[in-house]
């Protein structure tokens, strides 16, 4: 007797489900072509598009959660131009498909706004799991504060962007929250209204300011006023995101798949939890040396949670802090973490690894030590070079149909 695998029984579950839905012409997703995107987009506040093919299992086992998830958000937002759920069929949408450079089936594109996010969706796919991110989408970015005392007790974090205005009823605030749902998950939004914000903002008028954590190299200067064009969804933008994103993010096993697929080199502090100044040393060096270096991913890593790359390079928790380059190819070491104070070793470093000199020459070096009669010990000044291990926290065979297209060597 032959033993259907799980995965099996959901495919063919989905197969049923998706054609007695069909049959039963009350599908609650919209399909999406290259005609009718534009407007879609521009007249919903918010829009989850789910890139599939009709011949991959994961896209098949998806479409009737999407479905039920998609009929689940009508109840809950009835009203027009809040949410759509649609759907794309890859296998007839080609312009589409290039456009929003799709590499894995499926993929579920966010469109806040008229725009699209930084981030996919990349949960639980369950029919909950949706309609709790929906719910959390649609709900107020920003935080209204009642007394001056809250703005002083109010965690930073990476940044806040705080906004006082006359009143609700304006057109610099609805732009704000505009601003403020595309990037909620960069920076925290706060807002006073009234007679409260009088004395902070020039009579008559809106202000907004931005407060940074001190500890943060770009944020050295903590406040700082934005002077554009308060109705500019687009200057805002640039703004909040110029001034909120951190140059140095901290990777983890929930960020890493998307962090993976902004396809950059990732350049890696490995510390120890116990001593965090190598995270302030690290960032002073690239803030001072690589401020607009936009080719790599500046990381920090915690030791203990990632000790297998960290392993997989020779060294152990003893030996932090330990910086690296992983081109999702190989593995760099930086051969000596206090060479950071040099300036501009670790822009060399970089350098070195775009013009193919890290790779070049440890190849050299090899062929050097293979042919030398010497007898030399092979760890002896060899460049560290190892294999890749932060392409295994990318886009997974087991959740996706990736699609493969070749990369070259870094």
């Amino acid at each position: 007797m032959k033993v259907v695998g799980s995965l099996d029984v959901l495919y063919s579950l989905a197969i049923l489900v998706s054609l007695l839905s069909l049959v039963a012409g009350n599908s609650s997703v919209v399909a999406v072509t290259h005609e009718n995107l534009q407007g879609i987009i521009d007249s919903n506040e918010l829009v989850l598009l789910s890139f599939y093919t009709d011949w991959c299992r994961f896209s098949q086992i998806l479409q009737p959660i999407f479905e039920e998830a998609a009929a689940k958000v009508v109840q809950k937002f009835p009203e027009n131009g809040r949410v759509i759920l649609g759907k794309v069929n890859c296998d007839t949408e080609d312009i589409l498909t290039d456009q929003f450079d799709i590499l894995k089936y499926p993929t579920i594109k966010i469109i806040r706004n008229g725009l699209v996010g930084n981030q996919e969706y990349r949960g639980q796919r369950s029919v909950e799991a949706f309609l709790q991110f929906v719910e959390k989408e649609l709900s107020d970015p920003i935080k209204e504060f009642h007394s001056i005392d809250e703005l002083k007790n109010v965690d930073v974090g990476y940044g806040i962007v705080i906004g006082y205005f006359t009143s609700k009823d304006h057109a610099e605030y609805d732009n704000y929250r505009r601003v403020a749902s595309l990037l909620r998950n960069d920076c925290s939004f706060l807002v006073g209204f009234g007679d409260l914000t009088k004395d902070l903002r020039p009579p008559g008028k809106n202000a907004l300011i931005f407060r940074g954590d001190p500890s943060i190299p770009n944020h050295k200067n903590q406040y700082s006023e934005y002077l554009g064009n308060m109705t500019s969804f687009k200057e805002l933008t640039f703004w909040i995101d110029k001034t909120c994103v951190p140059l140095v993010r901290e990777i983890t096993f929930d960020n890493a798949e998307e962090l993976s697929e902004e396809g950059l080199p990732f350049v890696l502090l490995f510390y120890d939890k116990d001593d965090l100044s190598p995270i302030q040393e690290f960032k002073n060096a690239i803030q001072s040396q690589m401020e607009n270096e936009t080719r790599v991913i500046f990381l920090t890593a915690e030791g203990e949670a990632f000790k297998h790359p960290l392993f997989h390079l020779g060294k152990s928790l003893s030996d932090l802090p330990v910086i690296a380059i992983d081109s999702f190819m190989h593995m760099y070491l930086f051969p000596r973490y206090k060479d950071i104070y040099d300036p501009g070793s670790l822009k060399k470093f970089i350098d070195d690894l775009f013009s193919g000199a890290l790779h070049y020459n440890y190849h050299v070096d090899l062929q050097a030590k293979e042919d030398s009669e010497s007898i030399i010990d092979p760890a002896e000044d060899l460049p560290v070079v190892h294999e890749s291990k932060f392409k295994d926290l990318k886009p997974s065979k087991h959740r996706y149909t990736l699609v493969n297209r070749t990369r070259d060597e870094l």
